[in-house]
């Protein structure tokens, strides 16, 4: 084709969707062949590469990579329209700065931010921790109530200067060594001595006393706790006789003396008003001891045992 000649065939005649009209199809309009061209029979075919194309001599001056560096391949020669693209056709994603032609799984550069396990273990030590406290707190005031429980009823020491002391079931100790009075009901008793109250006149509590103790055998044991050290005491009974008599001590079950003198020293007749004191200077040891008063042979037992009680060192009842 040459200046003012345009051939055979006008731009309408090159119209390549001809064939798709009815008056295409009269004018001899055809779909495009294997050769590449389509249109009418004698359609001048126009197919140029992009950028082949001159105007005046002058090239046409390649276009700039779009936005992203991703360059836009040229279709090659020969290819028209419909055909594949030849073999120099190139993805997009072998480019550079094109889009990757699978999915890739993000990496780790390690400057993302995780669970907070570091949180989550302080808060679960905090938890355990407040429990734990929770529960000594409630065991600690537990132990406190029993404590209160176990203390509340308290006895302190009480110096036994008479016989007229207040006796008590149970006996304690004084800071200068004294053990208070102990009453009959609270002492053992053994072959066949027994209660009694019908005589007035007994300091322990109720007016209770032992008696029968007249049979071979019968007697009473003290078991006496807090004894401070070894060494001598005195040991007193409180006691009513109307007639003197003597019975058998035995310490920690060894007889001590010859025998414990219990005489009517009131020199009265009635068993109510000859209540009296009698003692003797054992030798005891720390801690805890036993004493027994009991009727052995050819001792005179016919008495009324009041009380019994311990005093460290030498002592009279005028004491």
């Amino acid at each position: 084709m040459t200046p003012g000649n345009n051939g055979a065939s006008t731009p309408e005649d090159e119209d390549p969707f001809g064939y798709l009209y009815a008056d295409g199809q009269a004018r001899g309009a055809q779909p495009p062949s294997g050769s590449g061209g389509y249109g009418y029979p004698n359609a001048v075919s126009r197919v140029r590469s992009v950028g082949e194309r001159t105007y005046g001599g002058q090239q046409q001056a390649p276009q700039a990579p779009p936005y992203g560096g991703q360059t836009i391949p040229q279709q090659q020669p020969g290819a028209g329209y419909g055909q594949p693209p030849s073999a120099a056709y190139q993805a997009p994603e072998t480019f550079p700065g094109g889009a990757p032609a699978t999915r890739q799984a993000p990496q780790n550069t390690g400057r993302g931010r995780g669970p907070n396990t570091k949180g989550l273990l302080i808060g679960a030590i905090a938890v355990v921790a407040a429990v734990v406290i929770g529960i000594s707190v409630a065991m600690l005031n537990g132990n406190g109530d029993d404590d209160k429980a176990d203390t509340g009823a308290s006895t302190s020491p009480t110096q036994s200067e008479s016989p007229s002391a207040t006796p008590s079931s149970t006996s304690s100790v004084s800071a200068s060594g004294d053990i208070s009075p102990v009453d009959a009901k609270a002492l053992r008793l053994d072959g066949g001595a027994s209660l009694a109250s019908d005589v007035q006149g007994a300091k322990a509590d109720g007016g209770i006393y032992v008696t029968n103790f007249s049979q071979a055998g019968a007697g009473v044991t003290w078991t006496v706790n807090g004894i401070p050290s070894d060494g001598i005491y005195t040991v007193f009974a409180h006691y009513s006789a109307v007639k003197d008599a003597s019975m058998t001590l035995s310490i920690n079950g060894k007889v001590f003396g010859s025998k414990f003198s219990l005489d009517n020293y009131t020199h009265q007749d009635d068993p109510a008003k000859a209540w009296t004191t009698s003692y003797t200077y054992p030798t005891l040891t720390k801690g805890t001891n036993t004493i027994s008063l009991s009727c052995q042979s050819g001792d005179s037992c016919d008495i009324l045992l009041d009380q019994l009680w311990v005093r460290q060192g030498k002592h009279t009842n005028k004491d």
